[in-house]
């Protein structure tokens, strides 16, 4: 029972995201508000053996991309030689890595001994003030410092993520495009998910339209082609730009029918959608020692559990927190 994840809307799953912790080392308001949200166990959290035959078995079943996510994943140790164990997996075309950048700087050499060529980060404000309010900590000229080695040590392309907020970071959407016009980064848009326990009002959502039309005050946005690395986000041009926009609406304009990604939680639950609980737990027959082929038939329940579409507009409540899933 191997071969393609396709599943009951014709969807071919090739995308794997994978958090390796819960932990982080920053506390962002839309991610843990109160910073005492309870952390796994170490016993709770698979080990880097079980995760790499997780994607051993899905290369098998057609994945052939893969993200590392958290939590903050450089967090972990021995993260630098689990991602080199990773990309030498034959069949796996793309690993990338997703990260907060404040671990990043020192690591660039070990990243790319690793074999990871590409980055994203996350950076919600481009002013030190905001980025402790939002953060909890004093680090943005840390971080920021480690996007341009990133981008020195040639790390490409190099996304920055803002999740935009009304009234805490909207007045920067224009500052933060201005960016793809002096480096080649990939600058994008984040519509902010409701997920878990939050310290943000439904008020201060914005979606995407409104996104786009203040950035396009810098001059008309031509869209770019999406190649076959791209996940959902939508890509654009400024004029005489040298990187990109980019914008992911998951609220405003609904990517599910094209979506073609797994998530694995650092607690071994293999789910088929960010935005739902549902989810299949691995870890607990890897412990009992199972076969391979009762770990194929379980990623193809999961494959079969993937619904349509989401259902955040119907003000069903995602349980589960982001930092847990993997952002």
């Amino acid at each position: 029972m191997t071969g393609n994840l396709i599943d009951r809307h014709n969807r071919h799953l090739n995308y794997l995201r994978i958090s390796i912790t819960d932990r982080c080392n920053l506390r962002c308001i839309y991610c843990m508000p109160d910073g005492r949200l309870p952390k796994l166990d170490h016993k709770q959290i698979l080990t880097y053996e079980e995760i790499l035959r997780i994607v051993k078995l899905g290369v098998k079943l057609g994945i052939n991309k893969v993200r590392i996510t958290g939590g903050e994943p450089l967090v972990r140790r021995g993260v630098y030689d689990f991602l080199k164990k990773l990309t030498e997996i034959s069949g796996i075309q793309d690993v990338s890595l997703t990260t907060n950048g404040l671990l990043l700087g020192h690591n660039l050499e070990k990243l790319q001994a690793a074999g990871i060529k590409r980055v994203n980060i996350s950076l919600d404000t481009l002013d030190r003030n905001k980025y402790r309010m939002i953060s909890g900590y004093d680090h943005f000229n840390q971080v920021w410092q480690s996007i341009i080695d990133a981008w020195q040590k040639g790390f490409a392309p190099i996304k920055l993520n803002m999740v935009v907020l009304k009234g805490i970071n909207d007045n920067e959407l224009e500052k933060f495009a201005e960016l793809s016009l002096r480096y080649p980064f990939h600058c994008r848009f984040i519509e902010y998910m409701p997920i878990g326990l939050s310290g943000i009002d439904p008020d201060q959502h914005i979606l995407t339209p409104e996104i786009m039309e203040r950035v396009s005050r810098l001059g008309k946005l031509e869209p770019v082609a999406n190649d076959r690395n791209d996940g959902p986000a939508r890509r654009y041009r400024l004029p005489g730009a040298i990187g990109e926009v980019g914008f992911i609406s998951a609220l405003s304009h609904h990517f599910c029918d094209s979506c073609n990604r797994l998530r694995l939680t650092a607690s071994g639950k293999l789910r088929a959608c960010l935005l739902s609980d549902q989810q299949i737990d691995l870890r607990e027959p890897l412990r009992r020692e199972c076969s391979d082929q009762e770990l194929i038939e379980l990623f193809h329940q999961c494959v079969l559990s993937k619904q349509a579409g989401h259902h955040l507009a119907e003000n069903i409540l995602i349980k589960s927190q982001m930092s847990k899933i993997g952002g």
